[in-house]
């Protein structure tokens, strides 16, 4: 059965930090694109980050540029974000998503529509 787990969410204080991970299972990840998005109430599904396997190239939104960290391990088969100096603006269900690697380019990544695999989603709340 082809599964993607998000894990690692729960609650900080703004500044504080969290490590998602987006675990793969029934599918490799290798030759992917592995893409984070986030969703705040009443808001569209926004790109955060995105992770080309096949290249190791990274991309990131502008609004967590410097802060956001995605990775992969590949021997786990598993894609982590480490958010670092979190806001309450950065509040929302993260998603992870796979693709084919040829979406993993400055204009593709963010396009949750080429994305074909969802996980179910991991709650971070940035409060105080």
């Amino acid at each position: 059965q082809v599964q993607l787990v998000e894990s690692g969410g729960g609650l900080v204080q703004p500044g504080g930090s969290l490590r998602l991970s987006c675990g793969a299972s029934g599918f490799t990840l290798d030759y992917k694109a592995i893409g984070w998005f986030r969703q705040a109430p009443g808001k569209e599904r926004e790109g955060v980050s995105c992770i080309s396997s096949r290249d190791g190239s990274t991309y990131y939104a502008d609004s967590v540029k410097g802060r956001f960290t995605i990775s992969r391990d590949n021997a786990k088969n598993t894609v982590y974000l480490q958010m670092n100096s979190l806001k309450p603006d950065d509040t929302a269900v993260y998603y992870c998503a796979t693709g084919p690697s040829f979406i993993a380019t400055m204009t593709g990544w963010p396009e949750k529509e080429l994305y074909d695999y969802w996980g179910q989603g991991t709650q971070v709340t940035v409060s105080s």
